[in-house]
């Protein structure tokens, strides 16, 4: 996925203007409303759940016998209805998915930017040089935030401020906190430095494409008006350094690409990730911030869907982060997603219980931790049994959840790919890192997520590991 540069347009000033009304009507012909698509998603979901409990009554019975029809409840709907359900959810979703395009107002408003960094040596001079490139017709101010950082990250960070050219209109300085505070914390001091009423978060490793603060704040103003925050669209940017970063591509490419687009549309993403997302700040407020914990984005996410509202998606509004590399730093990254995950749920756990279309993506999400359960210990187990001819978990109607992997993986390259073209980008070959990501994928993340469920609920020591 190449990353390109354009010339720097001049700064606009005046009001912010709604969306033009020719726009709405050029889409009001293929729109339908937002409880009529998700009705239909979900008869789509309902129906392929029902023909996959008719098409496996022989397989439960049989599993039953071998075992108790509890254990076989577990282990198929597991393994075979709950998977097949969100599929065609999915599924159903990006095929009714017809979005209005980002409105480009008058005069944008001016944002202020935190960086938060801790060891970030390597990269914060790439991240200062994407933000010295935006073309942002608006002012906007840069604070890198140190974290404590015990390498040469403010003074790379300070070096880069002075040699890059920063456009007129930003303003940029580095907060430097001796003590390592961890990524919340340095967050909320960030937010009583800002001064702006916007505040966008990004990681001290990304790269934000010149028309990423536009295309995110654009989305905000385009978005209905209870839109509090914005989750940027976070892709791979060393997809190439290895096998394990070609499969990371994939994935958030398609599968966080394809959750986002999906839960935007029913007026609730659930997570605005640090990496590359907008605030109100008077929403940040109203929550308290930025809560103590290894998963700061999805709890402060799900406290404002807990006030009621709503968060987008700018799915063309592109950040390229540095993944993990090696799998010790995956799995830690993948623990500590799992860990915010309960954290969240420990924290605002009566979502499952508010009247809104986002809550079927509470419940979704609370299906994560038996569905990792029994693919972990009961699943893959049972594909180790089905090598040597034992088909008692792992069967031929196990193939049944893989039709439907493959649609929406097919819809969703073509919608992102007609994304990307219109970026001006090119989505490059990565045959190998598809084929690990849709086949063995899981069974490398699945089990890492148990281990973060289960040092999240038995209280184990928590710190800022690696993203």
């Amino acid at each position: 996925m190449s990353i390109q540069t354009t010339t720097r347009e001049q700064p606009a000033i005046k009001a912010v203007e709604a969306a033009p009304a020719d726009i709405a009507r050029r889409y009001r012909r293929l729109y339908l409303t937002v409880p009529a698509k998700f009705t239909l998603a979900l008869l789509l979901a309902v129906a392929w759940t029902a023909l996959s409990v008719w098409l496996s009554q022989r397989w439960l019975n049989d599993l039953a016998a071998l075992t108790n029809w509890a254990f076989a409840l577990l282990a198929i709907g597991f393994i075979a209805y709950v998977p097949g359900f969100m599929n065609a959810f999915l599924l159903g979703t990006l095929l009714f998915d017809r979005r209005l395009p980002r409105v480009r107002p008058t005069t944008y408003p001016s944002v202020s930017i935190l960086v938060a960094a801790y060891n970030e040596a390597a990269a914060i001079r790439d991240t200062l040089t994407s933000l010295a490139i935006q073309t942002y017709p608006g002012s906007y101010e840069v604070l890198v935030l140190n974290d404590g950082s015990t390498d040469a990250t403010v003074a790379l960070a300070r070096q880069a401020i002075r040699d890059l050219n920063f456009p007129a209109n930003a303003e940029v300085r580095v907060l430097d906190y001796p003590v390592n505070a961890g990524k919340a914390a340095v967050l909320n001091r960030g937010l009583k430095e800002a001064k702006h009423d916007l505040i966008i978060t990004i990681d001290g490793d990304s790269w934000v494409r010149h028309d990423g603060l536009a295309q995110i704040v654009e989305r905000l103003l385009t978005d209905p008006a209870n839109t509090q925050a914005v989750a940027g669209a976070v892709m791979v940017r060393n997809s190439r350094q290895n096998f394990l970063t070609r499969a990371q591509e994939w994935d958030y490419f398609h599968g966080i690409a394809a959750v986002k687009r999906m839960q935007s549309m029913y007026h609730g993403t659930l997570v605005a990730q640090g990496a590359f997302s907008l605030y109100r700040r008077e929403a940040l407020e109203e929550v308290g911030g930025w809560p103590e914990c290894v998963g700061e984005d999805i709890v402060v996410s799900w406290a404002l869907l807990e006030k009621g509202h709503r968060i987008g998606y700018a799915e063309d509004a592109l950040a390229f982060t540095n993944v993990p590399t090696k799998f010790r730093q995956f799995a830690l990254q993948r623990k500590r997603w799992s860990r915010g995950l309960i954290e969240a749920f420990k924290a605002h756990g009566s979502l499952l219980f508010k009247p809104r279309l986002t809550t079927i993506f509470i419940w979704w999400n609370l299906c994560f931790l038996p569905l990792d359960l029994v693919y972990t210990f009961i699943f893959i187990p049972g594909l180790v049994l089905a090598l040597f001819g034992i088909f008692w978990i792992a069967g031929p109607l196990t193939l049944a959840v893989l039709p439907l992997a493959a649609l929406w993986n097919m819809f969703i390259f073509r919608i992102q790919r007609r994304m990307f073209r219109r970026e001006g980008l090119k989505v490059r070959r990565n045959f190998g890192g598809f084929l690990f990501y849709a086949l063995g994928y899981s069974l490398v993340m699945q089990p890492v997520c148990v281990w973060g469920y289960g040092a999240e609920l038995l209280g184990m020591r928590k710190k800022w590991d690696t993203k």
